[in-house]
């Protein structure tokens, strides 16, 4: 994980993955990352050391898995992220439209078994959730990159390039080529560098929101125009200037 301080990643997350198909399946509370991690690296570029977040991927094959995402277990709520990998059509929709969680996984090298739709798409688009590809494989297998591309096509003009991204290999955790993949993707230059910074922000900040059952408020500085600057100068600092 800490290789991502090294090209400038500011926070990542640990994932529990639970395949809802085995039995017994439970939510377990998350480990804490100080128990990891002893001392966290800087961020490459910064002062600051890298932020370490849980998260919790279902993997679902059936609508009544989802039952342990609609559970009282107060361990989900330790969770930073909740993201579930639905299946089947009926379970994709499901999760878009009525499941509490901050993404919605896709495996985009394969044959999927159902296309995307506008409704459920834009429903969840509307509950602040984001979609997440997951594309490692399609680095080995030339079947596997028609697939991914094909795919990731096909969503990309029904989401709006409300897109995260996921890797699990080094080689392809750079953001440069994680920009260049959007853009082969069909995302424009603007959404391509959003999917790997303000969409990973605003995923982290959904899931903030719903631990809290609250809200999150945050500011941004907005850069001044040159404009702007010369017309809050005084006129009598004007002259001096311009004399």
């Amino acid at each position: 994980y800490f290789l991502c301080f090294s090209v400038g990643y500011s926070a990542v997350a640990l994932n529990h993955v639970i395949d809802c198909k085995e039995k017994k399946q439970e939510i377990i509370k998350p480990v804490s990352p100080s128990e990891l991690f002893p001392s966290l690296p800087i961020v490459q570029g910064t002062s600051k050391r890298i932020k370490v977040l849980t998260r919790l991927t279902l993997v679902v094959s059936d609508p009544s898995h989802c039952n342990l995402l609609r559970s009282t277990s107060a361990n989900i709520r330790l969770y930073d992220i909740i993201a579930v990998f639905p299946k089947t059509e009926k379970l994709f929709h499901i999760a878009c439209t009525t499941l509490d969680v901050d993404l919605v996984c896709i495996n985009v090298t394969e044959k999927l078994p159902f296309y995307f739709r506008r409704p459920p798409v834009n429903m969840a688009i509307d509950r602040g959730i984001y979609f997440e590809l997951l594309y490692t494989p399609a680095i080995k297998d030339s079947t596997m990159r028609r697939y991914t591309i094909s795919n990731a096509i096909s969503l990309m003009q029904i989401c709006k390039g409300k897109v995260s991204s996921q890797s699990e290999n080094k080689i392809i955790n750079s953001v440069q080529i994680l920009l260049e993949l959007g853009l082969l993707f069909g995302l424009s230059e603007s959404e391509a560098k959003a999917a790997v910074s303000t969409n990973c922000r605003a995923t982290m900040l959904h899931g903030e929101t719903r631990k809290t059952a609250c809200g999150v408020v945050y500011t941004l500085k907005k850069p001044r125009k040159v404009e702007e600057e010369e017309t809050t100068v005084p006129a009598c600092k004007k002259a001096k200037t311009q004399a």
